[in-house]
């Protein structure tokens, strides 16, 4: 790594376990964190820009890493990113050919993370979890990812074509558009349903095993699709979208819903009920991708004991420490803790402190 976020210069060897970074708050286990999901991802975890994630004083950052694959497969990529003035250029490399499409990299490594940022799949508006949802069915399908794309391309340009002033060549527009918007919005509103209904049973066993069997949550996708045609609900809603300037009806609108004892989770369930739902999802998560891909995802487990008490991170940890599971990261601050864990457990590990932004390992 180089100049990202705080991490002026580091490199790293990780074992193919259990892998801890300690440090206190702000120290950058974080950002070491973030780097591994970039490498997998093109983007960072966080709610942040490339550009943001560019050391202060810098105008650019570099993060590579060498994969060894569950079958044997060695991969390299390189992440690069650097600003100029008022431009930029951004780099994804696979053994050093750089790839037309980010698109083309996603599914390559498998990731899952578990953070503190989750909660957003809670407590804020639906975007969140659609975007969760496209992030997840993305890594091991690329039709998928390809019609989302689409759809917000063609979703883009009628919305455009809304704001203009309504003409007889815009309405002949408008109706080739939503044909394409019926097209990919059908495509992937048979990929999120599909999803969910093999998700459901895994997320509720989670949860049953970390909560000990104490409440029962479920979760169910919504969508307008359920129950009507989309091209009739385009149809019907055409006059109100005009009127507003955007398109009110499709599949950017869907939500997630995650409810627990048959509440809604969002307004019954205490923060340590939301984090388990939260974390039995991702590990849910976990399960399906390796299952489809036949690949292991790395775990990253960010700022463990976040709202979870003691004897749900043990569940947690023993759950992870097995061999369903691959690479594992875990972050925490106090090392005393996690290693009273893991060594009751006893596990073994790889140790590393962090502090301003440098990495060190630890015996």
């Amino acid at each position: 790594m180089l100049n990202f976020k705080n991490i002026s210069r580091a490199e790293l060897e990780f074992a193919e376990g259990i892998n801890c970074l300690v440090g206190d708050n702000g120290a950058g286990k974080t950002n070491v964190v973030d780097a591994v999901y970039y490498l997998s991802m093109c983007k960072s975890a966080l709610s942040m820009t490339d550009g943001q994630s560019i050391r202060h004083g810098e105008e650019f950052f570099v993060v590579e890493g060498e994969y060894l694959s569950d079958a044997g497969r060695r991969e390299g990529v390189s992440c690069t990113f650097a600003r100029q003035g008022g431009r930029s250029n951004k780099s994804v490399k696979r053994n050093g050919k750089e790839y037309e499409r980010l698109a083309d990299h996603i599914g390559l490594i498998p990731i899952v993370i578990v953070s503190p940022m989750d909660s957003f799949l809670v407590s804020d508006a639906a975007d969140e979890r659609r975007r969760y949802l496209n992030g997840f069915i993305s890594q091991f399908d690329a039709e998928y990812l390809s019609a989302v794309m689409r759809y917000n391309q063609v979703l883009g340009q009628r919305n455009r074509l809304l704001k203009q002033p309504f003409s007889p060549a815009g309405e002949e527009l408008l109706g080739v558009l939503d044909e394409q918007l019926v097209r990919h919005g059908l495509a992937v509103h048979a990929g999120r349903a599909r999803l969910v209904e093999r998700l459901q049973p895994l997320v509720a066993e989670y949860y049953r095993v970390l909560s000990d069997d104490r409440e029962q949550v479920e979760i169910s996708y919504r969508s307008e699709l359920d129950s009507a045609d989309f091209a009739e609900l385009l149809l019907r809603s055409r006059g109100r979208d005009i009127a507003n300037g955007f398109t009110t009806t499709g599949i950017h609108r869907d939500d997630l819903v995650m409810r627990i004892g048959g509440w809604p989770l969002r307004k019954y369930g205490s923060q340590g009920q939301q984090k388990s739902l939260l974390v039995a999802l991702k590990l849910a998560q976990y399960t399906l991708v390796c299952e489809t891909l036949g690949e292991k995802p790395i775990l990253l487990l960010d700022d463990l004991f976040d709202k979870l008490d003691m004897k749900r991170v043990e569940k947690l940890i023993s759950l992870v420490d097995g061999e369903r599971f691959g690479q594992i990261f875990i972050t925490d601050c106090n090392k005393v803790r996690l290693q009273r864990i893991l060594d009751g457990g006893g596990r073994t590990y790889s140790l590393m402190y962090v502090a301003d932004g440098a990495v060190c390992p630890q015996s």
